[in-house]
């Protein structure tokens, strides 16, 4: 009897490590697959090069076009030191701004997206057709500083962004020269010789958009466009006041869309495809993914303007609680000082989700000129017709 229960409880434990064993592979595989999945990208780093071509006081929409983005891509991750910006033009510190340093992509005026941060790589007439092909292809002369380089590798994901005057394959640089589609899709290729990218993003917002990406012939890029050949793209949100127009209909819509983006976020590009239908850009948005391995159901929108994030896996349980001795020893009163006079950061600004469907804000009311002095006239006249001058010792 002993050693009949003697065996049986030896069968019933080693039944019981060899299910122990196979949750253990089980949780170790989806552990595995949850891994994979999350660096299914295969990409390690990020990097977006933001252009508006166009310069001079009417082109205001370009400006808040690319600063939008920049706005966006620095909230979900993207570090200044991975974003090369160019500005053709400042409009910010622009004479007929009527609120200097900032630049509004929407009329509610609630919303500055030059931010109190930015870093504008190559403004004015250095946006130059050559200068952006040299830092896409990074044939670069080597006093050229680092913030002005495209310092990207093989397995870097990378968004450019486009937006200014263009027509049948062609986008203008500052009315005075242009770069062609057949340049662009050259210069792509360069980079991926140079092993440059690991997959590329290009977005362009301007008159026949999709004409800039049908010479494109490199493997990896995915490639969306503001309107198609033949048409217009349209501007949106018009501003009496400065008397311009503040951003561009595509970029606008898709502005409203990243704000709902966060870095954990799970939407992907066909997500993005949707963003703006004709209904609402009057032109027809287009976009191309044959040049484009991944199935782009399959291509998160943090895959090109977020950041990837560095992740250490370990098996040992790491404890998260704060010592208590640093605590006490921090003098509490003087950090909530510091916390109460601490600017607000530019990420931290009122989502455009949040202004989007507000009413314009109502202007205050000054009465106009001599409005006062001929109130006053009014009153004097109904009391002399009243009351006489006979009455007037009474007053004074």
């Amino acid at each position: 009897m002993a050693v009949t229960s003697y065996s049986s409880r030896r069968g019933v434990a080693v039944l019981a490590g060899l299910l122990l064993l196979s949750l253990g592979s089980v949780a170790t595989s989806q552990f595995e697959e949850q891994a994979e999945q999350f660096f299914r990208s295969g990409h390690t780093n990020n990097w977006a090069v933001l252009v508006c071509t166009s310069r001079f006081w009417f082109n205001y929409r370009h400006v808040a076009n690319t600063l939008s983005v920049y706005r966006s891509v620095k909230r979900l991750g993207i570090p200044d030191s991975h974003i090369v910006l160019m500005l053709a033009d400042d409009m910010a510190c622009n004479p007929r701004n009527p609120k200097p340093a900032t630049v509004f992509s929407h009329k509610n005026m609630e919303l500055n997206v030059y931010g109190d941060d930015v870093e504008v790589d190559y403004r004015s007439y250095e946006v130059t057709v050559e200068n952006f092909l040299r830092v896409l292809t990074g044939r670069i002369p080597p006093s050229t500083p680092r913030s002005k380089r495209l310092l990207s590798d093989d397995r870097s994901n990378i968004l450019i962004y486009m937006t200014g005057h263009g027509g049948n394959g062609f986008l203008k640089f500052q009315d005075s020269e242009e770069i062609t589609n057949i340049e662009l899709a050259d210069a792509f290729e360069q980079m991926w010789q140079k092993r440059r990218y690991n997959e590329l993003l290009f977005i362009i917002d301007t008159c026949q958009g999709a004409s800039m990406y049908e010479r494109f012939y490199s493997p990896n890029i995915m490639a969306l466009a503001s309107s198609q050949v033949g048409e217009d793209s349209l501007s949106h949100q018009p501003d009496p006041a400065i008397g311009v127009h503040l951003m561009d209909r595509y970029t606008f819509y898709v502005l409203e869309f990243l704000e709902e983006i966060n870095p954990a976020s799970q939407t992907n590009m066909n997500d993005l495809f949707q963003v703006c239908p004709k209904s609402l850009c009057v032109s027809t948005p287009g976009h191309r993914t044959d040049l484009f391995q991944r199935d782009p159901k399959n291509v998160l929108i943090t895959d090109f303007f977020g950041s990837v994030r560095k992740v250490e896996i370990t098996t040992e349980t790491i404890s998260l609680q704060p010592d208590l001795g640093v605590l006490e020893s921090r003098d509490k009163e003087d950090w909530m000082d510091e916390e109460l006079i601490e600017s607000l950061k530019y990420a931290e600004q009122l989502p455009v989700a949040q202004i989007i469907h507000q009413k314009p804000k109502l202007k205050d009311w000054h009465p106009p000129g001599g409005f006062i002095l001929g109130l006053w006239a009014l009153i004097i006249m109904v009391f002399f017709k009243t009351y006489g001058i006979k009455h007037m010792k009474f007053i004074f």
